[in-house]
């Protein structure tokens, strides 16, 4: 612990989602004072499991209401935001496209509008993700390369990265922006993601689902990793403003296809089974990976954990979840 947090109003959207959550325990170490955002009452949420929230103040309401931000930022004095109330299922978003692009655009301009309107703001930290770059062919992604989103969800994403550099370009708003891959930890129920949907059949001795066919590349990171990274850059850019409107890939840069990333967790596991590949995904890029050297260069900054440590991390948490859940 540096100090750096002790007692420093932050403000944090997305609290009870996974990143979120492991955002949240970590500013909580460290002495934050921590403010959330909640929409939606989650008791499955790490972050209600935990009683994270209840050592946090809470203030209930939509990300897109500007007036309510704005009085939330002002009555706590918030120095530091950092944005991840998002609609992140890319599912949902094929099938809900409004809803989608409300909460991820709109609720990201609402929230830069109304710490523009916040005198004491120092550092925003907003959340991009690898899927605004669209589709390059399967080329690594580098920070220089053009956000080109094509389906719902990659727009979304594209578009709220672009706002942010609006702000900072125009109002010299301090805001940064994060682009990762698909974060995978402990406290993820959503079982239609691979990394705990894998897990969980494994601990019942079923076979995994694939919904895809297995052959799109993804970037995978580990969601303590993520929570670190942010607030790196957090940091990072109280101490050097000329970070504002810029934007970093944080990735182990392992590419691994569906197929591969299941294998490897069922290798962890011990778990001889055979996956069923539906073959049932549409409107997704076939390669996505990240280079992050711009982040280790810029901010000196390295991932805590391989992929290994963290998906070892992350099995010994859903095997002491499922655990609680018989004995309860």
């Amino acid at each position: 612990m540096s100090g750096f947090w002790k007692d420093r109003p932050v403000f944090l959207t997305g609290a009870t989602g996974l990143l979120g959550s492991a955002l949240l325990r970590r500013l909580l170490s460290e002495g934050a004072d921590a403010v959330c955002l909640v929409r939606d009452w989650v008791p499955q949420s790490e972050a209600v499991r935990a009683g994270l929230l209840e050592r946090a103040r809470v203030v209930r309401g939509d990300i897109c209401d500007q007036a309510l931000l704005e009085r939330t930022l002002g009555e706590y004095e918030v120095d530091t935001v950092f944005h991840l109330a998002a609609q992140t299922i890319v599912s949902i978003a094929n099938r809900n496209p409004v809803s989608t692009l409300e909460s991820n655009i709109q609720g990201t301009w609402a929230l830069l509008e109304a710490c523009r309107r916040s005198p004491k703001m120092k550092a925003i930290v907003t959340a991009s993700s690898d899927k605004a770059y669209g589709d390059h062919g399967g080329r690594p992604y580098g920070e220089e390369a053009p956000l080109q989103g094509r389906h719902p969800y990659d727009v979304s994403k594209s578009c709220a990265d672009l706002i942010a550099q609006m702000y900072a370009t125009t109002y010299d708003l301090p805001v940064a922006v994060t682009r990762c891959g698909n974060f995978f930890g402990g406290g993820d129920l959503n079982w239609n993601r691979i990394v705990p949907g894998t897990i969980r059949s494994a601990l019942r001795g079923e076979r995994p689902v694939i919904r895809s066919d297995g052959s799109f590349v993804r970037d995978y990171f580990y969601i303590e990793d993520g929570a670190a990274a942010y607030m790196t850059l957090a940091e990072a850019l109280r101490a050097r403003p000329e970070l504002a409107g810029q934007a970093f890939n944080f990735s182990n840069e392992v590419r691994l296809t569906v197929l591969e990333l299941v294998a490897k967790v069922l290798g962890l596991m011990k778990a001889d089974l055979e996956p069923e590949v539906l073959n049932r995904v549409v409107h997704e890029i076939p390669v996505q990976c990240l280079n992050a050297e711009k982040a280790r260069r810029v901010l000196g900054w390295t991932p805590l954990f391989n992929l290994d440590q963290g998906l070892e991390a992350t099995i010994a948490w859903y095997r002491r979840f499922f655990e609680d859940e018989s004995e309860g």
